[in-house]
């Protein structure tokens, strides 16, 4: 939905690879965009290979790799291509999660053994602004400048298509992790330069298959990057990141283990829930016209709990909306796409306060999407 729409002033092509979903996703998608190419595959063949399926066949100037879970601003596109056709390389873009959270992925350095090993270890995290423990993530530059990277997110990779001839697509070796890492590799061995673009900022929901504090993302992520790190170091340079890796996998087992008891041992002291709060009101504030007041509190009604209840909030007050939010005591927001432009929605979500759930309903849609963590 936002992809047509930042696609309004440019001649583009859109093409959506499927990898064997169980959703219902072929019966409800084939005939609803007749202007976007679908490609069906029987089996999940990975990410890597299922953009290049897409890429084998777009003739496009600039080649956009972008995750399904993702919104963009209207205007997201033509600052993008703007910007890559003045400084001649690829973009990367800032991203937050769908409760306005910056995500750290958006610019990266590529995964040296120690670089590696501060990150899995958990030390970016202590030191999140430093240059040398927070490398990985690059914490020490400033997410709201433009800045050259090393890594580009592979959530959203616009690269022009002569720069792509060059490289080649994505290394199918990779599966899940590592294919966005690899390829920003070669950008720069081509001689290219990667950017982070801050100059726009798009969603990009997360899957259950991203907790970045769990173990099986750690095993995940340590696989990718031995992969990357034996392709382009070398086999002893593999070696001694495997080395760090592993010391930083037992880190992160260690700290996981110690978590839970302590969180065990803290619910056993805490004093029982007031059982009232089960009949705590639940205020949700909608964003948008009547129509769209009306068509989403249709939606939730049947869905919701008990004691819910929905107020509607004027589109001209957005730039309130973190005041609003707090006197009204809300415990959800929705923001109604169509009088209000996903641009606008998306700079407004930084503002609200963490306690709060966000959700966006998209205008022609029939579902409202976000998540609750």
């Amino acid at each position: 939905m936002s992809v047509s729409k930042a696609m309004k002033n440019i001649d583009a092509e859109i093409f959506v690879v499927d990898n064997a979903s169980t959703d219902g996703s072929f019966d409800f998608f084939q005939n609803r965009f007749p202007h976007a190419n679908f490609i069906w595959n029987k089996t999940n063949v990975g990410f890597a290979r299922a953009n290049n399926e897409a890429l084998k066949n777009a003739k496009g100037e600039n080649i956009l790799f972008l995750n399904p879970d993702t919104i963009v601003p209207e205007d997201c596109f033509e600052k993008s291509i703007d910007f890559i056709r003045k400084n001649n390389g690829a973009l990367g873009i800032k991203m937050i999660d769908g409760n306005g959270n910056f995500l750290k992925e958006s610019k990266r350095a590529f995964p040296s053994p120690v670089t590696s090993f501060f990150k899995l270890a958990g030390l970016s995290k202590l030191f999140p602004d430093s240059k040398t423990f927070s490398r990985y993530h690059l914490g020490n530059l400033n997410e709201n400048e433009n800045h050259e990277v090393d890594v580009l997110a592979g959530a959203f990779m616009m690269i022009p298509k002569n720069i792509l001839d060059k490289t080649g697509g994505f290394d199918e070796d990779f599966f899940m992790y590592g294919e966005d890492i690899d390829l920003s590799f070669r950008i720069q061995k081509a001689g290219f330069k990667n950017y982070y673009f801050a100059e726009s900022t798009i969603i990009h929901f997360k899957g259950e298959s991203t907790k970045k504090g769990s173990l099986n993302y750690v095993k995940m992520f340590y696989k990718a990057m031995s992969i990357f790190v034996k392709k382009q170091y070398g086999s002893r340079q593999a070696g001694l990141f495997s080395f760090f890796i592993h010391i930083a996998i037992f880190s992160r087992a260690v700290l996981a283990a110690t978590s839970r008891l302590v969180k065990g041992f803290t619910k056993k002291l805490s004093l029982p829930k007031d059982r009232t709060n089960s009949n705590k009101n639940i205020i949700v504030l909608i964003a948008g016209n009547d129509e769209e007041f009306e068509t989403a509190k249709k939606l939730l009604t049947n869905s919701s709990i008990k004691n819910t209840f929905f107020e509607r909030i004027e589109t001209k007050n957005l730039d309130q909306i973190e005041k609003i939010s707090k006197s009204k005591k809300a415990d959800e927001i929705i923001f109604c796409e169509g009088k209000l432009s996903f641009k606008k929605i998306i700079a407004a979500l930084p503002q609200i306060p963490k306690f709060i759930h966000i959700k966006i309903f998209a205008e022609g849609s029939h579902a409202i999407i976000g998540n609750n963590e």
